[in-house]
């Protein structure tokens, strides 16, 4: 075995609906990315419910994608390769026939999971994605089958639900007449209310943010945006209020199947199974009394990735929860950064920023996407020093940036994008394409990061501290340390446009005398 495959797994996920085949490998930092992803819509499950077996023609989809995928993951070299099959392997009657006749005809060795292995997979993504700590949420993977619920705190997981509440199944039981009529709907919203109450006897209060993966999430967070028309390039972290769930179910109820094969945002492959996928999530969050939904682009395969990855000792488990900042220092690693300098814009933005917060309304998650900013601006310098302003803008929204939203990672890229040259601009389009709080939000984070930067000119951290005054037309900065600190004066003063523009403020920057 090579060196090359020894660092590289390929992890295929058989669900109902759709085979997922990720082929990853390992890199620096206890991490991996992704060399490629291939998916195939099978339906597996098709007719599943009536017949109770996997039919002739979902086999030989199925058969077929899996010889194409084992074919890939040669191509790639991996020298792992797990497979999993979810509910409807696990339903069929044939589905042990089906096992043995994928290993001898495409070469894929599967194992067949449970539903409370499928929702620790989930969680397991989540816990790799998002930072709970200190709360109680809830956390579903809606599948093809099924859909598994998990109730957590913090880390620590108090119930996992496996329930036949997926969005083919559902459909193919409860939707015969396109729209679905008025009698199937409330017939499937019956049915819902009615496993959910019996699984999920009621938290003791309500659980605010419910993350979501599968198709079905994917799917109400695409369409979302683009009726808000919003446009990130990644759905992860993506967040989705209730009342827009409400409206979502409303609108796909209405229409035909045509018409929601023409909705933007939804995959025309998927036009037949959303309703029902849409109201699952519809009454969870209901039921749980929950606010947010929050996307979970990876879900499932993902857990299946990183148990992977640990069980064949590629990367070790991680002994406590990923820290955000912990995950920003580590892309700042890998792209070369001067990290003595990143903490010491890190250091000075926030102490500038704790002055400005109260008086500007600028709450503790604007902080701490200054800070990201501040430990990731230079990032950039990666690709070429000339623009790297506009290189770390490019490399930031597109990196992994742990706990972050799409439209924070939007935030902190425009920024970086701003710490140096040019101010933000409407004909700039990365500018002009936020919303105009956000706007407003880059213009003061980004006058704040452009002073602290300039506030470190010989980049050797010589000023230890900065004492500020707010008054009402001048903001005062003295800056602290040992020896000739006019470079520093001179380097804030220079790049002082941005922040006297943003808060309407004189900015007045002296050496502090010893």
């Amino acid at each position: 075995m090579s060196s090359s495959s020894e660092k590289r797994l390929a992890a295929i996920d058989i669900g109902t609906n759709s085979i997922r085949c990720i082929v990853v490998e390992v890199t620096g930092y206890n991490d991996f990315r992704i060399l490629d992803d291939e998916k195939a819509t099978v339906r597996l499950g098709e007719g599943l419910f009536a017949g109770g077996s996997i039919s002739p023609d979902a086999w030989e989809r199925a058969r077929e994608a899996l010889l194409r995928m084992r074919m890939i993951i040669e191509g790639l070299g991996a020298g792992f390769v797990e497979a999993v099959a979810t509910s409807a392997v696990r339903k069929a009657r044939n589905g042990r026939e089906f096992i043995v006749a994928m290993k001898a005809e495409a070469g894929v060795d599967i194992r067949v999971i449970d539903g409370k292995e499928e929702a620790q997979l989930a969680a397991t993504s989540a816990y790799h994605n998002f930072d709970m700590g200190g709360r109680r949420y809830a956390m579903v993977d809606i599948g093809g089958g099924s859909a598994e619920v998990v109730i957590s705190a913090g880390n620590h997981v108090e119930e996992i639900h496996s329930l036949d509440l997926g969005a083919v199944y559902l459909s193919e039981r409860f939707v015969r007449t396109d729209p679905i009529s008025s009698g199937e709907f409330a017939d499937l919203r019956k049915y819902l209310r009615k496993s959910l109450k019996q699984a999920l006897k009621g938290p003791d209060a309500s659980l605010q943010t419910l993350v979501g993966s599968g198709g079905t999430i994917t799917a109400i967070g695409a369409m979302t945006m683009a009726m808000r028309e919003e446009r990130y390039d990644s759905m992860h972290g993506y967040e989705v209020l209730r009342s827009e769930v409400v409206h979502l179910l409303s609108m796909l109820e209405r229409m035909t199947f045509k018409e929601r094969r023409a909705l933007q945002g939804l995959n025309p492959e998927r036009a037949d199974i959303i309703v029902a996928g849409v109201a699952v999530i519809n009454e969870l969050i209901r039921r749980l009394g929950s606010n947010v939904l929050k996307v979970n682009e990876r879900g499932l395969r993902e857990g299946l990735i990183l148990e992977s990855l640990w069980k064949h000792g590629l990367i070790e488990r991680r002994a406590h929860p990923r820290d955000w900042r912990d995950s920003i220092r580590d892309f700042a690693r890998s792209c070369h950064v001067d990290m003595n300098h990143g903490e010491q814009v890190r250091k000075l933005a926030l102490r500038l920023f704790k002055h400005l917060a109260e008086p500007f309304g600028l709450d503790k998650r604007s902080g701490q996407m200054l800070e990201a900013a501040a430990l990731l601006h230079d990032v950039g310098y990666f690709i070429n020093y000339s623009k790297h302003h506009k290189h770390s803008y490019h490399l930031i929204r597109h990196a992994d940036l742990f706990d972050f939203s799409p439209r924070e990672k939007e935030v902190v890229a425009n920024l970086a994008r701003y710490h140096r040259k040019a101010l933000p601009r409407l004909r700039h389009e990365n500018f002009a394409g936020l919303s105009p709080e956000d706007r407003t939000l880059v213009k003061r984070l980004g006058g704040i990061l452009r002073l602290a930067d300039g506030l470190d000119r010989r980049r050797s951290q010589v000023v230890e501290g900065v004492s500020c005054a707010l008054e009402e037309e001048a903001f005062s900065v003295a800056v602290e340390g040992e020896g000739d600190l006019s470079v520093e004066v001179f380097g804030g003063r220079g790049k002082g446009d941005l922040f006297e523009e943003a808060f309407g403020l004189r900015l007045d920057i002296a050496a502090s005398s010893h």
